[in-house]
């Protein structure tokens, strides 16, 4: 994968001239820097490698009043540069800078000290001895440092070489989260670009329209492979875009694999449409959200106010440390809500710095759920359970995630925690006795399951199906047509209708078999199916009655049911949206929309 590594430093001391020395390449790429001299905005480079390997590069303003824009490229990157001019040494935004990474908990880094041809030698030692002992109590302790001019070239090789040990590393895994002091590899690794197990996903740091082209985003891509042709989706708005070219270091490509800097041309959306922080992925991971569930890396009290950073976005947050959500996870850390003024796309194992004031130091954290439970699903988040969590998304395993995370909320996904599906079971036994219908023992479980997790209609009836026909598949229990017994109890007697009353109940589910059915009344009179054959057909679940004059056969009933909830996924589900796919008209529409509860705008 590519390295991005970011800069860091106060104004003036030197980060652009070094990048431009390195690269060839003036990272101020708008008029007002350079008329100013200064980084105002984030800007770019990269650096070819003799092996093959390239290192994007993203330069931050050192500008007190910019740290905004800092962590805009800080929010994206692996390992950092961090600057000190010599005549200066350690000044207040060297501080706030590195204080910003350690919150971020970036592990990979080097330090250059710059201008070394103002000073004397002892100086430059000096403003060394200084740097290492800052680094020391951060994250980037231990991390090499290295003296060089970026306007007489002096000590340039030494930083290549530095950048290429940090290249071998990030190639060998040690990202984020990773060892604290690497070791410095004896030999570089070559260069094989590999797929990632992630989807691609970009975090928006510019976007503007070229004229012929359409929108045009730039960021640093995660994930991969991504291709020309593919389609992303946008997060926050939740619309499909199709990637139209690819770019990267200013040359178009067919696919790119995995990480660096990347820009792409969209088709389907224009550039007023997107901003600085929107998300483009295929992960379905990412969600946009206004409440998450994190872990603090220092502590923070309930309904403290902050800036939140995250990625390329920023948001003002509010964090709940109260009640539920006062967690202590054992190791030293914390957790809690944070509740956002304004949603941002997250997911879990995403990085974030709260800024909660002058003169405060900034407090890092990590995402562990973007969709945190709610109502009675809350009382299951203990610090064990989230401590479980933590610990998961920390190792980005995604299958233990998936596995704590579903034990937290106890649904998810279609499945259930251990112990909630015990319980559901026991109230499946519990309501034969020793025998009921099917559907009194699915709806004895669905009460079960809402008594215990917070869990949408629709999935509750799915959820409660599976699992009756679970405990029937595996000799838990023992299923008649629409009765369920006991193991060990006697088969009811195989009484049925007369011949000529069950001709006449398969005449009438066959009437009732199109999307506008016939009134049932008039339906029954027509086959000659008497009432109480008619209820027989609903209690054997072959057909469903919705009011006095609709009714359905399951079948077709079924795929109703289906066709709405297919239609809401893409849209909120207008009863006219629904008439017009089924071809009916409102009465039958609002009947089977009010029947089942289907989302609709």
């Amino acid at each position: 994968m590519t390295l991005v590594i970011g800069t860091a430093g106060h104004i003036d001391h030197g980060k652009t001239t070094l990048l431009r020395a390195l690269t060839g390449i003036d990272a101020d790429r708008l008029p007002e820097e350079r008329r100013r001299g200064m980084t105002i905005d984030i800007g770019f480079a990269h650096l070819a490698l003799d092996d093959g390997r390239v290192i994007d590069f993203v330069d931050v303003p050192g500008h007190d009043k910019l740290v905004g824009n800092m962590l805009v490229g800080a929010g994206e990157i692996d390992a950092a540069l961090l600057v000190v001019a010599a005549d200066d040494g350690p000044r207040a935004q060297t501080l706030e800078h590195l204080a910003l990474l350690d919150a971020l908990d970036i592990r990979l880094g080097a330090v250059v000290i710059t201008k070394i041809d103002a000073v004397e030698p002892d100086r430059v030692a000096a403003v060394t001895r200084a740097v290492a002992d800052l680094l020391a109590t951060t994250s980037l302790a231990g991390s090499a440092i290295v003296a060089a001019s970026g306007v007489s070239g002096v000590g340039l090789d030494d930083v290549r070489a530095i950048l290429a040990d940090l290249a071998t590393l990030t190639a060998n895994g040690s990202l984020r989260g990773s060892d604290p002091t690497p070791p410095r590899p004896p030999e570089p690794t070559p260069y094989r670009p590999t797929l990632s197990p992630r989807p691609p996903t970009l975090a928006v740091d510019r976007a503007f329209a070229v004229k012929g082209r359409g929108a045009v985003v730039t960021g640093t891509l995660r994930g991969g492979p991504l291709a020309v042709g593919d389609t992303l989706r946008l997060v926050p708005g939740d619309r499909e875009v199709r990637v139209r070219e690819i770019q990267v270091h200013g040359s178009a490509i067919g696919c790119v694999l995995d990480g660096g800097r990347t820009a792409l041309n969209l088709a389907g959306i224009g550039a007023d449409a997107l901003h600085r922080g929107d998300v483009l992925t295929a992960d379905p991971d990412v969600c946009a959200t206004d409440r998450a569930l994190v872990t603090f890396r220092r502590p923070i009290v309930d309904r403290a106010r902050a800036r939140l950073h995250a990625g390329t976005a920023a948001v003002d947050i509010e964090v709940g440390r109260a009640g539920r959500d006062a967690l202590d996870l054992g190791d030293g850390t914390t957790a809690g809500v944070v509740r956002l003024s304004t949603s941002i796309a997250l997911a879990a194992g995403d990085r974030f710095v709260l800024r909660h004031g002058p003169g405060r130091d900034p407090v890092g954290g990590m995402v562990l759920d973007a969709s945190p439970a709610r109502g009675v699903s809350r009382r299951r988040q203990t610090s064990a359970r989230v401590g479980r969590l933590a610990a998961a998304v920390a190792r980005a395993e995604q299958t233990e995630t998936r596995i704590a995370r579903l034990d937290l909320h106890g649904a998810s996904g279609g499945g259930l925690a251990p112990d909630v599906r015990a319980a559901a079971a026991d109230a499946a036994l519990a309501a034969v006795e020793p025998e009921a219908t099917l559907a009194g023992v699915r709806d004895a479980v669905g009460r079960a399951l809402r008594r215990s997790v917070t869990i949408q209609r629709d999935a509750t009836v799915v959820a409660a199906a599976a699992l009756v026909d679970d405990l029937v598949g595996t000799g838990r229990l023992v299923r008649d047509a629409d009765r369920i017994r006991l193991p060990g109890t006697p088969a009811p007697s195989a009484t049925g209708p007369d011949p000529e009353t069950a001709a006449a109940m398969d005449r009438l589910e066959m009437a009732l078999a199109g999307p506008a059915p016939p009134p049932l009344a008039e339906a029954a009179r027509l086959v000659d199916c008497p009432p109480a054959a008619i209820k027989a057909l609903e209690r054997s679940g072959r057909i469903v009655v919705l009011g006095r004059d609709i009714a359905y056969a399951s079948a077709t009933y079924q795929g109703m049911i289906e066709r709405a909830l297919a239609m809401a996924a893409i849209h909120p589900l207008t009863p006219a949206a629904f008439r017009d796919s089924t071809g009916t008209s409102r009465k039958y529409v609002m009947a089977i929309l009010e029947d089942h509860g289907t989302p609709r705008a």
